[in-house]
């Protein structure tokens, strides 16, 4: 089996989650893909990606369905909430 099947397709979705697990793991709430977790958060590089989410919601605005847009948007409320209780 080629790498590219064993990771599946990506569509909007593993796309925008993919990014939320980043931000994530840059604020240190999940561990990486070593199975470690950041021992103090990557401020900026976190705020840069959920930076990244909003420009997406802005370009991708009335051209989402409505799942894609929920997602989007609650992904969004997580990651922020997640980044004031970092001190962001």
């Amino acid at each position: 089996m080629s790498d590219e099947r064993a990771l599946g397709r990506i569509d909007f979705a593993t796309f925008v989650l993919s990014l939320s697990t980043s931000a994530l793991y840059q604020m240190g709430r999940v561990p990486g893909p070593d199975g470690e977790t950041l021992e103090e958060p990557n401020r900026v590089l976190a705020k840069q990606t959920i930076d990244t989410l909003e420009m997406l919601q802005e370009k991708t605005r009335g051209n989402l369905d409505e799942e894609e847009r929920k997602l989007l948007e609650s992904l969004l409320y997580e990651l922020r909430m997640h980044y004031v209780k970092i001190g962001g």
